[in-house]
């Protein structure tokens, strides 16, 4: 159980926060699994932290699809039908009403998430950090698809007929190099970043909360516990993201309204 709230603490800390974003022309969001814990999403981990046997970090790498694409693609395919019964939360519809607040070129909503429901709940300007569930890519001919569809465990190419993948990133690859030169160049830009639903302990994508902090930008933490990004933020919400966002966007947007 969580600690009982101090709802007039709170309420000072959503209002502290809500000045923050009032006062920037510019914003930037990181979220993290817990956005996406929210819509009951699975982890995939059992008790003993393992999927079927595997550590996850075994069926997550390029050397582990080498040796046993079968394998992988049963993994993969067993979040993809995952994401069929879930839905974006209040959180990600509150950040598709920031978005529509702050105004097309002066926000943008980075994500360590696969899931696609940012995307799902409407938000324009999303930065994939670490690729998406909905997207296959061919190990041949390099092509790139959206398949939401079905796939068997082991698809291939109908071009060119090489293994197809998912567009995700692994242990052990970098991240894609022109989503991560953007997602640092809004935080560059940004005079806040609001940071919900990461433990900051994932690099490179935890830097960028140093970076914004570096260039001069407020930072607003909304996580259920303390993290690595507490140290850096100055304002921290301690609670839900699917109940704290939509209750700090109600005291920026005019009248108080939420898109239902």
């Amino acid at each position: 159980m969580h600690p009982p709230v101090d709802e007039h603490a709170l309420d000072e800390l959503l209002e502290h926060a809500a000045d923050a974003l009032r006062a920037a022309g510019c914003v930037a969001v990181l979220t993290g699994a817990g956005v996406s814990a929210e819509s009951g999403l699975p982890t995939f981990r059992g008790a003993d932290g393992l999927w079927e046997g595997h550590r996850v970090e075994e069926v997550a790498t390029p050397f582990a699809f080498e040796r046993d694409p079968t394998l992988v693609w049963r993994f993969y395919n067993a979040r993809r039908a995952s994401l069929r019964s879930v839905r974006p939360n209040p959180g990600h519809h509150a950040l598709v009403a920031l978005e529509e607040h702050v105004g097309r070129g002066h926000f943008a909503l980075i994500t360590q998430n696969v899931d696609g429901l940012h995307r799902s709940a409407g938000s324009r300007h999303v930065l994939e950090l670490h690729g998406s569930l909905a997207r296959i890519r061919c190990t041949g001919c390099g092509q790139v698809e959206e398949r939401g569809d079905a796939l068997d465990d082991l698809p291939r190419c109908l071009e060119c007929n090489a293994l197809l993948r998912p567009d995700v990133v692994w242990f052990y690859e970098a991240l894609p190099e022109v989503v991560w030169q953007e997602a640092e160049d809004a935080v560059c830009r940004c005079q806040c970043l609001l940071v919900a639903g990461t433990s900051a302990i994932v690099h490179p994508a935890a830097g960028l909360i140093a970076t914004a902090r570096a260039g001069g930008a407020r930072v607003i933490e909304v996580n259920l516990a303390t993290t690595e990004a507490s140290r850096l933020a100055d304002v921290c919400l301690r609670g839900p993201s699917g109940e704290l966002l939509p209750r700090l966007l109600k005291k920026i947007l005019p009248e108080g309204r939420l898109p239902v």
